[in-house]
């Protein structure tokens, strides 16, 4: 099942404080907000793919924890990008610096801004192409790398601001390149 679209634009258009208030009163229901305002609906993974998720976070959260170069989030947190979607990467990144100039009460809520680095790990039910278009939105919104990993395929594309997109045919590892150094994920938590 991909994401449901609801429209409620005709009717009300939410505001941030809103969607945030909607959000916290249905904590079982995961919501985003595309750039249009429309509210998604977003389905519920299955264990392979939330075990994946959360031995790929795992790697993150320690090489961080090592580094202190920033601050690691898992799939439940929302940021408000430029072009006022509200999304959930499966991972997120943000170095420390840009995460400290937020205020308390931006980083309490939906943070407003794109993260440095995004992830996103395709389960069986979403689709490719809603997929690209979403890692392509973090890369408008000023996102300076993304990785869209397809288990099925054994695909990587990896997104970099300013540059076309790199396909990758079954990479045994990836570099977090000049947005956090020394970071290498083997991918065979992904292949098995």
């Amino acid at each position: 099942m991909s994401a449901i679209a609801i429209n409620l634009n005709p009717i009300i258009q939410l505001t941030d404080n809103q969607f945030y208030q909607l959000c916290r009163e249905n904590p079982e229901v995961k919501f985003e907000r595309n750039a249009e305002g429309k509210l998604l609906i977003m389905p519920p993974t299955g264990g392979e793919t939330g075990n994946r998720n959360s031995e790929v976070n795992a790697d993150f959260v320690i090489w961080n924890r090592q580094t202190k170069l920033g601050i690691c989030f898992d799939s439940s947190t929302c940021f408000k990008l430029p072009n006022g979607a509200n999304r959930s990467p499966d991972i997120a990144w943000i170095r420390k610096e840009r995460w400290n100039a937020l205020t308390p009460e931006e980083q309490e809520k939906f943070p407003p801004l794109a993260p440095d680095f995004v992830l996103e790990l395709m389960s069986p039910s979403d689709r490719l192409q809603d997929t690209q278009a979403k890692m392509q939105e973090y890369i408008d919104n000023g996102v300076k790398l993304g990785w869209l990993i397809n288990p099925k395929m054994r695909q990587v594309e990896i997104s970099r601001l300013g540059q076309p997109v790199e396909i990758l045919a079954y990479p045994q590892e990836l570099s977090g390149e000049d947005v956090f150094p020394r970071f290498i994920l083997n991918l065979q938590i992904i292949w098995g």
